[in-house]
């Protein structure tokens, strides 16, 4: 919709008390818009929605339009919206006309709203398992909450420490790197001191922070002896099937079989070769 203007248009000031509006989710939100017009003076008031794909009315012609009405009102020139979710989130535009004597007069605010959203409950991944020497890696991650979620992560119930290269981080000697942007738990040679029952705890400073599950991993010693008994039975199983096979070629089993084959082949022969000539005699 295209707005027709007089060809007289100035400028008019548009305050708001707040550019950048944070709401928890399913409270409300108000984004003000305020002019200094007397109250008698004919205003044109429009909202609007910025997003990537285009600019959509929020409230025009006097009512809310979208997902917004029945759930919006106005407070003079600004919005309170109640029940606010993440859909919520954007750039928003007030825009206000007003004619007079000197003709028409224009002003907008831009106000910025992010609704904040509490983390729901991580997704946790430990192995059961591992081997001493070996690395592993803990991982513990959220989508939902916003801002995004940071991570901390607990053994046998207590918080680990995070590697700082200073202080008390330092001195408790720590064989892991904890990152609690990403969730990671980095071990680079875990050791049988590592095994524990571990959890991730989300939180981003909105509502109550959530945990996962418990999980245990155990760590134990690579059982070395029983893979060099492994390989020892291994190699001996070998040694005795060629064994086996060199006694059957000395004893001669493998040249008694192949004659016998050959008698069989000459045989089978012959009988075919007689069968022939006496079809042909008679």
């Amino acid at each position: 919709m295209v707005l027709m203007l007089d060809h007289n248009v100035s400028g008019i000031s548009i305050e708001t008390d707040n550019k950048n509006v944070k709401a928890e989710e399913f409270k409300e939100a108000i984004l003000s818009c305020k002019h200094k017009f007397s109250k008698g003076m004919s205003l044109r008031i429009e909202w609007k929605k910025i997003q990537s794909q285009g600019v959509s009315f929020v409230y025009y012609n006097g009512e809310f339009t979208g997902d917004l009405r029945g759930r919006a009102e106005m407070l003079n020139t600004g919005i309170r919206i109640r029940n606010v979710t993440r859909k919520d989130s954007g750039t928003y535009r007030c825009e206000i006309s007003v004619k007079s004597e000197e003709g028409q007069h224009l002003g907008e605010a831009t106000i910025t709203l992010t609704v904040l959203v509490a983390p729901t409950t991580p997704v946790c991944e430990v192995p059961s398992s591992a081997m001493t020497g070996t690395v592993v890696e803990l991982s513990c991650k959220e989508t939902e909450g916003s801002p995004p979620s940071e991570y901390q992560w607990y053994k046998n119930g207590v918080a680990l420490l995070e590697k700082t290269g200073t202080g008390s981080a330092r001195a408790a000697n720590i064989t892991y790197t904890m990152n609690k942007k990403s969730g990671t738990l980095l071990f680079n040679t875990v050791t049988k001191n590592d095994t524990g029952e571990y959890f991730c705890e989300a939180s981003n400073g909105i509502g109550l922070s959530q945990k996962c599950s418990v999980k245990r991993m155990q760590v134990d010693d690579l059982n070395v002896s029983g893979i060099i008994a492994a390989v020892v039975f291994v190699a001996l199983v070998m040694a005795l099937c060629g064994l086996g096979v060199f006694y059957a070629q000395k004893k001669g089993y493998f040249a008694k079989e192949s004659s016998s084959q050959k008698k069989t082949n000459y045989q089978s022969t012959s009988e075919k070769d007689f069968k022939h000539t006496k079809s042909f005699v008679i």
